[in-house]
C-alpha cells in the first residue's frame, strides 16, 4: 500500500505491506510551485530484466478543508465493498453529498445508507438508488439496523417536537409512512446500535442523566434495562450470533477499546489494548470474526469525526492481532452499523 500526500509545502510518503499499519515518511519547504505531476511506476533495477506490475484501487483524494464545519461542509461519498479474501475494494457509488452507514440487507442484494436525513436503498446489480419512505421521520442519523429475520428496520431520528433528541423507531423493510416510535418522549438521546438474534430487543447508546451508557429496550413492554454504568463513553453496541455475547466500545481506560460483556451486562472485559482510538465492532453472521474502525490517537478518545486518515481492522472473535484490511480517509459514518454481507466475505462502507 502506498499513499502520497502533499500538505502545501509538505510532501508525505506512506507505504505498508498489506495488513500492516503505514511507515511514513516526509520532505518539506519544496518549492514545487501549485502544479504538481505524480505518477506510479516501477523499475526491475536490472538493464537485463523487464518488470511488470498492476496498480489496484488507485484513487486522488481532495480532503476537507481546515476549517470545514462538521455536519454541515461535506466533500462527497464513496460506497465501497471490501472482498476480504483478496484484499480488494471497489467503488460501487459516488455521491457529492455525505452518504453514510451502508447496512447490507439478508438477500444480498441492496445496500441501505442514510444521506441528508432520509434512507437509501442501493441495488447492487443495478447501481439504482431508490428512497426507503420513513413518513414523518425524515432526520434520520447514521445508526440504523436491520432485523435478523431481514423483515425490519430500526432507525434512529431527531424529533423537534421533543427537544431534537435522537429517538427510536421501526418500520417495515419496504418503508412506511408512519413508523412506530420506540423511546417514551422525553427519555433522551437514543442511538440504535442493533436487535437482538431473537428480534425482540432492541440495543441502543442512550444519554440518561447526563451519561452515555448501553441500554436494551424490550419491543412489547417498552421497557429499558441499563447494561453499562460508566462516566466514561459507552457506545456501538452490538449481539453475537447467538445472543449470549455483546460486543461494544468504551474510553473507560483512556482510549476508545473494545470490550465484550455478557448479554445481561455482566462480566465486563476490554478486548483490545492498542494504541489506537476503536470504534464500532461488527460481529460477522458466521459468528468468527470482527470489524471495526480504529482512529489515531490525535482525536479525542470520545469522538468520532469526518474526513481523518483512519483503518479498518480484522480480528478474530475470540481476541487475539488485529489486522488492517481497508486504508481509508474517512471515519463519521463510515463503518457506524452492521455492514457484513450475508455470507461474512465482504463488508460495505463509506
Amino acid at each position: 500500500m502506498i499513499q502520497l500526500e502533499r500538505r502545501g509545502d509538505i510532501y508525505i510518503m506512506s507505504a505498508a505491506h498489506f495488513g500492516e499499519p503505514f511507515q511514513t515518511t516526509s520532505v518539506g519547504h519544496l518549492k514545487l510551485g501549485e502544479k504538481v505531476y505524480v505518477g506510479l511506476s516501477i523499475c526491475a533495477h536490472n538493464p537485463d530484466v523487464v518488470e511488470s506490475a498492476v496498480f489496484s484501487n488507485v484513487r486522488i483524494t481532495i480532503p476537507a478543508a481546515k476549517d470545514f464545519k462538521p455536519y454541515k461542509d461535506y466533500i462527497g461519498s464513496n460506497l465501497e465493498i471490501l472482498d476480504l479474501a483478496s484484499g480488494n475494494s471497489r467503488i460501487v457509488h459516488r455521491s457529492p453529498d455525505s452518504i453514510q452507514a451502508p447496512n447490507w440487507t439478508h438477500d444480498g442484494k441492496h445496500l441501505i445508507y442514510n444521506s441528508k436525513g432520509l434512507l437509501y436503498k442501493f441495488d447492487i446489480a443495478t447501481q439504482k438508488t431508490s428512497v426507503i419512505e420513513t413518513g414523518f421521520a425524515n432526520q434520520n442519523n447514521n445508526d440504523h439496523v436491520l432485523s435478523w429475520d431481514g423483515k425490519w428496520i430500526g432507525i434512529s431520528s431527531h424529533v423537534a417536537s421533543d427537544g431534537n433528541h435522537s429517538t427510536l423507531y421501526t418500520l417495515p423493510i419496504a418503508g412506511s409512512k408512519k413508523p412506530t416510535q420506540i423511546n417514551a418522549t422525553g427519555a433522551g438521546h437514543s442511538y440504535l446500535h442493533g436487535f437482538s438474534p431473537d428480534d425482540k430487543t432492541l440495543i441502543f447508546t442512550g444519554n440518561r442523566e447526563n451519561k452515555f451508557n448501553i441500554y436494551t429496550i424490550d419491543l412489547k413492554t417498552r421497557k429499558e434495562t441499563r447494561l453499562t454504568d460508566a462516566d466514561a463513553l459507552d457506545d456501538g453496541a452490538e449481539y453475537t450470533p447467538d445472543g449470549k455475547t455483546i460486543y461494544f466500545n468504551s474510553n473507560h481506560t483512556g482510549l476508545m477499546q473494545l470490550w465484550r460483556m455478557s448479554a445481561d451486562g455482566s462480566n465486563q472485559e476490554q478486548v483490545t489494548f492498542d494504541n489506537y482510538n476503536n470504534w464500532f465492532p461488527h460481529v460477522s453472521p458466521d459468528g468468527k470474526k470482527i470489524v471495526f474502525l480504529s482512529f489515531m490517537t490525535d482525536i479525542d478518545p470520545g469522538e468520532h469525526p469526518f474526513y481523518r486518515h483512519v483503518y479498518l481492522r480484522e480480528m478474530p472473535i475470540a481476541g487475539g492481532e488485529a489486522k488492517i484490511i481497508a486504508y481509508v480517509y474517512g471515519g463519521q459514518g463510515t463503518i457506524n452499523v452492521p455492514s457484513w454481507s450475508p455470507d461474512s466475505s465482504k463488508i460495505a462502507f463509506i
